[in-house]
């Protein structure tokens, strides 16, 4: 007695290997893709240009450096003055991180829970340091600075750094607090807690995703920025940015020493998104709080 056993055909083999991909996969190859080039790829670009050697450089058509060196990291970083302007970059961020957060609350509050006629225009006067260049607005703040005696002061840089913060920590907390259940806060205070008390133990807690999220950004922008900084502060006020702006040479742009740059600016930023992302330790803290810009 013969059994028959038939053989599947090609077809049905070529859908049995469709099957066993998963969907939307070249979707997410391409993606990755999309993204290797436009990140990773820069970034090699520019490691390579921080390490050109000066006595072979780099010229087409060549594709690779004639020989690496480290001339330019040891030209930029033996720089006594660099820590400096870093720690004073740091301190500034901080201070402006806090000072944002504090004066972003109310605001956000308002525009979350508090139905007013003239919303839509405080969301857009909200709003309006980020239209406008960030030269034209740092123009502004240094004539006003000048003339109250806050220009070339380390607390008229925070201030000015603070204009450019404030609207993303307003849109994100204010986001964040649509979700906030009003009957806590009202309970509470029939209860007998002050403003105060709300604050610090019912909205800050329930909208912590917001403040990190927020405090980061403010954090990074405030670090990196560089014109209000510069009319308002330079050049008694030296931050890294104001340093690195020297360093590059002025008019002139030497590629090399624009990538060690570019890894100077980019490593804090980096650092700062790994401690949070271990301080938080939930993906979707920093997910939630990030969504909402």
């Amino acid at each position: 007695m013969t059994i028959a056993v038939s053989l599947p055909s090609r077809l049905d083999r070529a859908a049995i290997r469709r099957s066993r991909v998963p969907e939307g996969w070249w979707l997410s190859v391409g993606l990755y893709t999309a993204l290797a080039l436009t990140l990773l790829a820069p970034l090699v670009v520019a490691l390579l240009w921080s390490l050109v050697d000066p006595k072979g450089g780099w010229f087409a058509p060549d594709i690779l450096p004639r020989g690496l060196s480290l001339v330019h990291w040891q030209a930029i970083t033996q720089d006594r003055s660099l820590i400096a302007s870093i720690l004073t970059s740091l301190s500034i961020s901080a201070v402006v991180m806090v000072l944002s957060a504090i004066l972003a609350l109310p605001t956000a509050f308002a525009l979350a829970k508090i139905p007013f006629k003239a919303k839509r225009a405080v969301e857009m006067f909200v709003l309006a340091p980020l239209i406008v260049p960030g030269l034209v607005v740092g123009i502004g703040i240094g004539f006003v600075f000048f003339r109250i005696g806050l220009a070339y002061t380390i607390p008229g840089v925070i201030l000015a750094q603070t204009i450019g913060t404030l609207p993303f920590m307003i849109r994100i907390l204010a986001a964040t607090l649509e979700n906030l259940p009003m009957d806590l806060i009202h309970a509470a205070r029939t209860l007998g807690a002050s403003p105060l008390k709300v604050a610090l133990r019912i909205v800050v807690p329930l909208t912590w995703p917001g403040f990190v999220a927020g405090g980061l950004l403010s954090f990074i922008s405030s670090f990196e920025e560089f014109e209000k900084t510069f009319i308002v502060g330079a050049p008694q006020v030296e931050t890294l940015t104001v340093k690195l702006w020297a360093v590059l040479g002025g008019k002139v742009l030497i590629f090399p020493n624009a990538a060690v740059v570019t890894f100077i600016l980019l490593a804090p930023t980096v650092v700062i998104f790994m401690l949070a992302e271990r301080a938080l330790r939930n993906e979707s803290a920093l997910a939630a709080g990030m969504g909402k810009l």
